[in-house]
């Protein structure tokens, strides 16, 4: 499907990297201010205290007129330079609200920082096959009712030969936090009701399997819904693996948590 670059220009300002947000802004302001400039030369002197010789004198002023500065040196002093400044100051006006909401909106819209595993794991846990997924809050806040939801999607292919994607919900055996601050493991016991009961990771693969994890909650800071996800392949599964222990306790007696080990799988063991 073809997409056009003005078809959703509001989603593109809302998703780009800052840098790129604001490289563009200012590219836009510079080429608007390149614009005026070049239409305010076409007149007959009109703006006062320019000689009209010099092109970066009509863009210094444009810039005055679409910030709507007007320093007071330079100003219109015909019927055409004040038909070009009355278009600019238009044009200023609403280039500055359309920015400061994109601005208020960026900075207002609630991003998680949740930290997950790399690579989920298949281990015995409680005496059953387990599929375990880590996860972490990296930011320590408080997120309040979180929930999280497994998924896995594979490619299947009909009696008729058709290959269709087919959605199917792991359930987790925690699947609700009442406050999420630190680390959070997630198990999905893989028994007779489990979608991936006897499968393996050539099965997987057959499928082209993916799993999904959605994880929600509420910022007890913002009062704002939170939402993260992370897709997984059936390359970053780790069979006959655990997760590395990362708690301690210091000699303080606090509870500590090492995030360098925060990835670390280790075979199991006898």
């Amino acid at each position: 499907m073809r997409q056009g670059f003005w078809t959703d220009l509001y989603h593109r300002s809302m998703t780009v990297y800052w840098p790129v947000f604001f490289g563009t802004a200012a590219a836009v302001f510079v080429l608007l201010n390149a614009i005026f400039a070049f239409f305010y030369s076409l007149g007959n002197q009109p703006i006062a205290n320019v000689t009209g010789e010099n092109l970066l004198e009509y863009f210094y002023f444009s810039i005055e007129t679409l910030a709507t500065v007007g320093y007071g040196d330079m100003h219109p002093q015909t019927d055409f330079g004040h038909f070009i400044a009355t278009i600019e100051i238009f044009t200023g006006m609403c280039f500055l609200a359309v920015m400061t909401g994109l601005i208020f909106a960026r900075f207002s819209h609630p991003r998680a920082r949740f930290v997950f595993a790399d690579h989920p794991v298949v281990t015995e846990h409680d005496g059953r096959s387990t599929l375990m997924i880590r996860m972490a809050n990296a930011r320590h806040n408080t997120i309040s009712r979180a929930n999280a939801r497994l998924w896995l999607i594979r490619a299947e292919r009909t009696k008729e030969g058709d290959q269709l994607r087919r959605f199917y919900e792991l359930e987790l055996d925690r699947r609700d936090h009442p406050m999420f601050v630190l680390s959070w493991m997630l198990f999905h016991p893989i028994d007779k009701n489990s979608p991936l009961y006897g499968m393996t990771a050539s099965d997987l693969a057959d499928g082209d399997a993916l799993l999904v994890l959605n994880v929600g909650g509420v910022d007890d800071s913002s009062a704002q819904q939170l939402y993260a996800r992370r897709v997984y392949s059936y390359r970053d599964i780790r069979w006959g693996h655990r997760y590395s222990d990362i708690t301690s306790v210091s000699p303080q007696g606090r509870f500590l948590l090492d995030y360098t080990r925060f990835h670390d799988t280790v075979p199991d063991g006898p």
